[in-house]
């Protein structure tokens, strides 16, 4: 692996008490090119822009997908990744439905590890800032004909960031515009899918909401996720969250989240959950929380959810499951907690 280091590093110029989440990008960053039907060997080198031809296929066609993980110090000041292989599988799983090639796991997490320890003092000390990771693959061919990319960059870079979310988490029901659809790429990290959302989401916010909660694309009718995150509800003590599908993204802190529960003795239902359910189980005193998980938020707890005319709002005490679990992730993440699933690797 060829690493070229940087002369200065920017570190010095970072306030990390002033930290906007995906705004500030650490000294080093993972270069890797796919031509004649293979990987080049990972390159390490400093963080700058990339240099691409108008006619770069990505900028037509949309062949864009990534993944999202973090990097957390310890209290022994070690360095740790959870779950990483879970996001080259899922990384390689978008790939394919997108005719992108896939990446062999050794050089994702070879080139990983190394560019985390050269890049280890950007990793932020502070409670609840981590380094957030981004890995990437853009079809680079220089064509305009509306068919595959045959060549690719595969890239890795880092940010040193604080809590995703602020505030409250008031969420409006959405049932014109769809996230995604049965036969779609949904379930894939795919740019485009984030691309569309954008545009529902700021007319949701421009009336006052953080984000919207997307519907089956159908009938609009079952609850599938909420904004960028996976959607959970405790109905009558059990957890239930919409069950997966070929629409819905397979979130790595979902499926963490959900085992921790089961652990704890929590039930968990993963199933259909129609907005019908969610309006009687609230009118009956039966739905206590709501909740969303992800990589950038871990979980974070929903405030409201509206649908047409009707609020259904939600309160939170320390006893809260949501927020129980939200700290065991957070325990085992940073490594304060034994990790009893083997999910956190140490550098």
């Amino acid at each position: 692996m060829k690493i070229t280091k940087i002369h200065t590093s920017k570190l010095e110029n970072v306030d990390f008490n002033n930290l906007q989440f995906g705004r500030v990008f650490s000294d080093h960053m993972v270069v890797c090119t796919y031509t004649s039907g293979k990987w080049s060997e990972p390159e390490i080198k400093e963080y700058q822009p990339f240099s691409l031809n108008p006619a770069t296929h990505v900028f037509h066609y949309g062949q864009a997908i990534f993944e999202g993980m973090k990097a957390y110090n310890s209290k022994e000041d070690k360095t740790l990744l959870f779950r990483p292989l879970e996001n080259i599988r899922r990384l390689n799983k978008s790939a394919k439905r997108l005719c992108m090639p896939e990446i062999d796991e050794s050089i994702f997490l070879d080139s990983l590890t190394k560019l985390i320890e050269i890049d280890k003092k950007w990793i932020p000390k502070k409670e609840n800032q981590s380094l957030y990771i981004r890995p990437f693959m853009i079809a680079t061919s220089e064509f305009i004909r509306a068919t595959p990319a045959d060549e690719f960059t595969f890239c890795i870079i880092t940010s040193p960031s604080d809590k995703y979310y602020a505030g409250e988490s008031n969420l409006k029901i959405e049932e014109k515009y769809s996230r995604s659809a049965p036969g779609g790429v949904g379930f894939a990290k795919a740019a485009g899918n984030y691309a569309a959302a954008f545009g529902p989401t700021k007319e949701a916010q421009n009336k006052g909401y953080t984000q919207v909660v997307w519907t089956d694309a159908s009938e609009h009718q079952y609850i599938e996720e909420s904004g960028t995150m996976n959607i959970m509800f405790l109905i009558n003590n059990t957890i239930v969250t919409p069950e997966l599908s070929d629409s819905i993204l397979g979130g790595i802190t979902r499926d963490s989240i959900l085992e921790i529960a089961k652990s704890k003795g929590i039930k968990v239902e993963e199933r259909k959950i129609s907005i019908s359910e969610i309006v009687e189980a609230y009118d009956n005193n039966n739905i206590s929380e709501a909740f969303g998980v992800g990589t950038a938020v871990t979980v974070n707890p929903i405030d409201s959810i509206t649908f047409r005319d009707k609020k259904m709002d939600f309160r939170y005490t320390s006893d809260s499951i949501s927020l129980q679990l939200k700290s065991d992730l957070l325990n085992i993440q940073y490594g304060i907690s034994k990790d009893e699933n083997n999910w956190t690797l140490t550098l």
